[in-house]
């Protein structure tokens, strides 16, 4: 491992852009191939590395650009190498995704932008976030961002987490169990998911769960198998949940006939919530290979058998 001989492939979206600023950054025994076969080190975008893992024979580490790494780790191919991930770096751009829609929501922008159109000067009453009640399904580096960010308005933070115990750097005002997800639920005016794809998360938003709501607004923001959508699609229809901000489904590209599109009490959006940056994914590939060749444990190793 501490070897200075490493040869790393590149599987991203923006390949250019990570080959310029790693030969530019010239780390020690590191060369970049284009010989899968001869790989030791993959940086690589998961579904796209999913589907060709056997291409890599000698490959010891793959380091993913994304947080999310469901593609290698729900049904894998391979186990025998080390898995890490992006972790960090989206609590603040998931929490400008999530305040910024729940802001335009109260306060009726939209529909103010509508009545521009028109010319029509018509106010509306609307709500202040002050003394809403935000549940975060995850209380992880993402969920505790989103926790302080919302906190700063006046919301009450509750968490869900799957051992109930608070977390050290959120700030939820309670924390429930995932098993008691209904009844935590039942006080939400927001809910969040931030949850991982797993056995366990799959699913875990369904209609029994939306009936304990009333008017709550829902974001998905975690991974599209939680929520199940034929569930949500009836709880908006029997008022549990008055408005969904979707950014992450079952299927993507969501296909052009899925009745989402024109639901009027959903937003969709095309999975931006919170973006690799190239920039800030190297830095933690680059902190990682330092600990790589001096034989340390990698920051944010994934686990094979839990998902995350």
């Amino acid at each position: 491992m501490n070897n200075f001989n490493h040869h790393l492939y590149i599987l991203t979206e923006h390949d250019d852009i990570y080959r310029q600023a790693i030969e530019n950054t010239h780390l020690d025994g590191l060369t970049i191939t284009d010989n899968r076969a001869e790989a030791t080190i993959l940086l690589a975008a998961p579904p796209m590395a999913a589907s060709c893992i056997n291409d890599f024979p000698n490959v010891e580490w793959v380091q993913s650009v994304y947080a999310g790494v469901d593609a290698l780790t729900l049904h894998p191919k391979r186990t025998d190498y080390l898995l890490t991930n992006i972790k960090g770096i989206f609590g603040q751009l998931i929490s400008e995704y999530v305040i910024g829609y729940i802001i335009s929501h109260y306060r009726h922008f939209p529909l103010y932008r509508q009545q521009q159109s028109a010319e029509q000067w018509t106010p509306h009453l609307y709500e202040s976030l002050s003394g809403k009640v935000m549940a975060i399904l995850g209380t992880g580096s993402i969920g505790s961002h989103l926790s302080h960010a919302a906190s700063g308005l006046g919301i009450d933070v509750i968490g869900i987490n799957s051992s109930g115990i608070p977390p050290k750097a959120g700030k939820f005002s309670r924390t429930y169990h995932v098993n008691e997800l209904s009844a935590a639920l039942s006080q939400a005016n927001i809910i969040v998911n931030t949850l991982p794809d797993t056995e366990q998360t799959r699913g875990l938003i369904n209609e029994e769960v939306l009936s304990h709501c009333f008017r709550t607004l829902i974001f998905n923001v975690g991974r599209g198998k939680t929520v199940v959508e034929s569930d949500l699609l009836n709880a908006i229809d029997k008022g549990y949940v008055e408005h969904a901000f979707l950014d992450v489904f079952e299927q993507e590209p969501l296909p052009e006939l899925h009745p989402y599109w024109k639901n009027h009490a959903i937003t969709v959006t095309p999975h931006i919530a919170a973006l690799s940056f190239p920039s800030q994914v190297l830095e933690q590939f680059i902190h990682n290979y330092d600990l790589w060749c001096t034989g340390f444990r990698l920051d944010n190793e994934v686990s094979f058998d839990k998902g995350y």
